[in-house]
């Protein structure tokens, strides 16, 4: 950990988009769309050597007439929605209130909850699986018959397969609180939709409802089949470096029908969007399974994780000629680049650490001199860092929470399952933030009613209680948060751009390729969240 994102400066005239973030977006060039894709997990080196060692690729020919931003930082907590957050609002969790995918709410009352006037205000909320009708269900549970057939039927509206038992609830309306109404901020979609254009998006959960922004429905097109349900071989996608790339195309099918016009079903005919879409999951899910090795010795990918980006880098073929067929690919900016990295990079660092005893041992001792708070870890959400929120916010609950959680010293395993001691809980003992640390960590006010009261990790320590990852994702590392970042458009010259950005510019930026006002997102606003410099 320790490695800060500088901030990203104050509303200027600036680069790709030469507008700044309250101008009425007038840049230099527009395009008319703009077509935005992540691949999950993929840091700036694995762009840089493909790129290098595959020449005719996909990616090498994009990069070869447009902007590398090589020093492009994901927002800390480095995880799938922080980092789709800010790349589709500008803004940090600070702002958006979006601290994680799985997170804590002060402000909100538990899912199921009917008296609201007298329930305790403290809810979970679940951005994952968990909030689908049927988990198991590659549709979320709309009814589709049969798998994988039919699934490009699957609704544009997704909000249809999120059960509303398991949303948390507003306090103010007694109702459940959907993704998108969790939001405190608009996204891109929202102002596109609201200047008449089109919009879609294509993701890995329904939860991902949460990308039309507060304020209602901005996203005409948004196809989100379940990544965590049952594949046809049993598991879940997730688990399967083949049945991911299945998964991944389903997505990838629904971009060409979209660049052709139509919906992602292929059924509809309503126009190529302004805004469109998708994450890749093959490349992250690559890396975290054991099967795959992740990367060798030398930092180079292993086979099954170098397949992985070859699979993407052809679907990414796939859309650039599809763009030309269309008569467009002058007329629409492409934007590569990554919601999160994956760590560790290097196999010898890796620290499995089972973290449910780190928590156990907190709430035991705290309980036995506190009985009035028996569980003083309310929630706890442990990836590549310990994220947790406590029941007691005092001085003096934080700061015993961070002593005991560099007082934990064990055995966990290393990347071949052997056993490897590790201290402090597996985190760099300089770099635990808790109490008003962790909200000076974040740039959020003490009394934030979402933000964590304990943040810290390393890299290399992957909180797991078995030996079913070799990588993950989710804290503050450069492992997590150097990530690929390529902007291929109308009158952008191949260069290279070695300054520190971050994914919040990416928003802004591009709003103002299609001639767009940033100024329109409250995040940009609050934040004076720049465009991306040239």
């Amino acid at each position: 950990m320790g490695y800060r994102l500088a901030a990203a400066g104050a509303c200027a005239v600036m680069g790709l988009a030469v507008a700044s973030c309250g101008s009425g977006g007038d840049a230099a060039q527009h395009d008319q769309h703009v077509l935005l894709l992540s691949i999950d997990g993929m840091h700036e080196s694995d762009l840089a050597d493909y790129v290098a060692a595959h020449q005719d690729s996909a990616l090498a020919k994009l990069a070869a007439r447009g902007a590398h931003y090589t020093n492009a930082q994901a927002p800390a907590p480095a995880d799938s929605f922080p980092g789709m957050v800010a790349l589709l609002t500008g803004g940090s969790p600070k702002t958006t209130g979006v601290y994680y995918d799985d997170t804590w709410a002060r402000d909100l009352l538990p899912a199921g909850t009917k008296d609201c006037a007298t329930a305790k205000k403290g809810a979970q909320v679940a951005l994952t699986e968990e909030i689908d009708k049927d988990t198991d269900q590659l549709d979320g549970g709309q009814g589709l018959s049969g798998l994988p057939n039919g699934i490009a039927a699957m609704t544009g509206d997704p909000s249809a397969v999120l059960d509303p038992a398991k949303l948390p609830v507003d306090p103010a309306t007694c109702k459940p609180i959907s993704p998108s109404d969790y939001l405190k901020v608009n996204t891109v979609f929202s102002v596109v939709h609201e200047a008449g254009q089109r919009t879609a998006w294509s993701d890995k959960h329904p939860a991902y409802q949460i990308v039309n922004g507060k304020g209602g429905r901005s996203v005409d097109d948004l196809f989100t089949p379940e990544i965590d349900s049952k594949s046809p071989k049993g598991p879940a996608w997730s688990k399967d470096v083949d049945a991911v790339k299945q998964y991944d195309t389903y997505k990838a099918d629904a971009i060409v029908n979209e660049i052709g016009g139509k919906d992602h079903s292929g059924a509809q005919s309503p126009g190529v969007p302004a805004v469109f879409g998708m994450n890749f999951q093959a490349v992250s899910v690559t890396q975290k399974l054991p099967v795959s090795k992740g990367y060798g010795a030398d930092g180079k990918p292993g086979a099954p994780l170098a397949a992985s980006l070859d699979f993407v880098d052809q679907q990414i073929g796939r859309f650039v000629a599809a763009l030309d067929k269309a008569g467009l690919g002058d007329k629409t900016t492409i934007v590569v680049t990554a919601k999160h990295g994956q760590s560790p990079l290097e196999p010898d660092a890796l620290t499995r650490v089972d973290d449910k005893p780190i928590v156990d041992a907190v709430n035991k001792e705290w309980a036995a001199t506190h009985p009035q708070t028996p569980k003083l870890i309310e929630h706890s959400i442990d990836d590549a860092a310990l994220v947790w929120w406590l029941a007691d916010r005092s001085p003096e609950a934080t700061a015993f929470a961070k002593r005991k959680v560099l007082e934990t010293n064990g055995t966990g395993t290393d990347i071949n399952g052997n056993p490897k001691p590790f201290t402090a809980s597996g985190v760099d003992p300089s770099q635990v933030f808790a109490g008003a640390e962790a909200a000076k960590f974040f740039g959020a006010a003490a009394d934030d009613t979402r933000v964590p009261d304990l943040f810290a990790g390393t890299v290399g320590t992957v909180y797991t209680a078995g030996k079913s990852k070799i990588a993950e994702h989710g804290g503050d590392s450069p492992d997590d948060r150097h990530v690929a970042l390529l902007v291929v458009g109308s009158g952008i010259a191949k260069h290279d751009v070695a300054d520190q950005v971050s994914l919040n510019q990416v928003a802004p930026t591009i709003l103002a390729r299609l001639g767009l006002d940033p100024g329109k997102l409250d995040a940009v606003k609050s934040e004076h969240t720049a465009s991306l410099p040239s």
